[in-house]
């Protein structure tokens, strides 16, 4: 214990033993020992004690968009990584599509990494992506570090990072298994897309029926599919439609080597309650109705769906129309996404270590972080939130860190406040005061 420089004390530390009484000792920058609750305090180590407010991982987030270089009055790393620290996230994993350029050859990943490396106030990862006529590009970004790659089978939103089509996709995803690496897919079939009602307008219910549920089915069972034959490892993104469900479950069962993640949108919001005009609310695939939300929360409690992550996706509030044809499709949810999963979840009987599994567990293991994020444990990095469970406060978007301040969580009363964050041992925000950036850039492991 001699070489000790912190220790965070807490009545409830969430570990992967489970909840108890403890503290945590941190030794350059790793956790080095969970240790008894009245455990001696070395000489000249720092020392928190906080009380019954939950110790818990940092999260980890593995669908951001970033929209930096090029678009950065829509974000940018300097806001989207102060939003995250103020929510209790530690390490994201930026898309490769809504920058300029996107990270879709090494030059341009290299560009990336300049403008984020004195802008991240959290660790950060970095996705490719997969695109028409680029598949010599994909092993030169794998060997440069990236995470997986981004495909769509539908159009993006970006003119930039086209969709691929089916033989498009099974070209890259059989370059990607050769290397062992992991497809993430955007599952929209066209197709059914194409053929849905195209009413625009103010009506969510119109923006609801345009994007219909067999477009996720039928994508995601062509995914299935080409991952049987090729043996290849894929995930599939921002999951709405709990009609896949059935499908993933028997592909899991079967041996697929298959992940799925949904969004606390999907979680929180339903489309019952979305207002006409309101696109704050709109993404793709759109928030569905309440009871589709039920059997989402239902996979999440079996297994059939791996993880939560946010899909941030900001804009310019310009873009944000009341016509829910042409508005932007994106919802900015870094800075609420803890205190809006906790808050769902505890009504329907789960608890935080639950979060802590789909939010930070889960996703580390997804990225192949597993050894160093994601748990409170000898070896990690010492990356924690600080929750006070049971207070609440009402969103307000003055009070966000994200550069565009529109939100779908306006005005609701949520559960748990972030009370600091902190980075391999450094505080680096606590009650809306943060430190100068300390993130570190990060590449997948060899």
């Amino acid at each position: 214990m001699s070489d000790v420089e912190l220790v965070l004390r807490s009545t409830r530390v969430i570990t992967p033993e489970g909840t108890r009484a403890a503290s945590v000792a941190v030794a350059q920058g790793k956790i080095t020992a969970v240790l008894p609750h009245d455990a001696e305090v070395p000489s000249g180590a720092r020392f928190e004690d906080f009380g019954d407010d939950v110790l818990l991982p940092g999260l980890v987030d593995t669908h951001v968009h970033v929209n930096d270089p090029g678009r950065t009055e829509w974000e940018g790393f300097w806001t989207a990584t102060r939003a995250a620290a103020a929510g209790g996230i530690t390490t994201l994993i930026d898309m490769p599509l809504n920058s300029l350029p996107p990270t879709t050859t090494v030059g341009n990943l290299r560009t990336k990494k300049d403008v984020a490396r004195s802008k991240a106030h959290i660790d950060v990862g970095f996705w490719g992506g997969a695109l028409p006529g680029n598949v010599k590009d994909l092993r030169p970004l794998h060997d440069a570090g990236v995470f997986g790659f981004k495909a769509f089978l539908s159009p993006s939103g970006v003119d930039e990072f086209p969709e691929l089509d089916q033989d498009q996709l099974a070209r890259s995803l059989a370059e990607i298994a050769g290397f062992g690496g992991l497809l993430i897919l955007h599952a929209e079939d066209p197709h059914h897309l194409a053929s849905a009602p195209q009413k625009g307008g103010r009506r969510y219910a119109d923006f609801l029926a345009s994007r219909p549920r067999d477009a996720e089915d039928t994508a995601v069972a062509s995914l299935i599919a080409q991952a049987k034959r090729l043996d290849a490892r894929v995930h599939v993104l921002h999951l709405s439609s709990s009609d896949a469900l059935p499908l993933i479950a028997a592909a899991k069962a079967e041996g697929v080597r298959l992940t799925v993640e949904t969004c606390p949108h999907y979680l929180t919001l339903t489309a019952e309650e979305v207002p006409d005009g309101a696109s704050e609310f709109k993404c793709c695939p759109p928030i569905r109705e309440a009871a589709n939300q039920d059997l989402l929360w239902q996979a999440l409690a079996d297994g059939t769906i791996d993880c939560v992550v946010t899909d941030h996706s900001p804009s310019t509030a310009d873009l944000k129309t009341d016509d829910f044809a042409t508005a932007w499709g994106g919802i900015s949810g870094l800075q609420l996404s803890l205190s809006a999963v906790w808050t769902e979840a505890r009504e329907r009987g789960h608890g935080l270590e639950d979060v802590v599994r789909w939010m930070s567990s889960r996703t580390a293991e997804l990225v192949g972080l597993g050894d160093r994020k994601g748990a409170i444990a000898a070896g990690r990095d010492a990356d924690f939130a600080v929750l006070a469970p049971d207070e609440t406060f009402t969103v307000d978007p003055a009070a966000l860190q994200h550069r565009n301040r529109v939100t779908a969580y306006a005005g609701r009363t949520l559960s748990g406040v972030v009370k600091s964050t902190w980075l391999r041992g450094e505080r680096i925000v606590t009650e809306g005061r943060f430190a100068e950036p300390a993130g570190h850039l990060l590449t997948r492991h060899p």
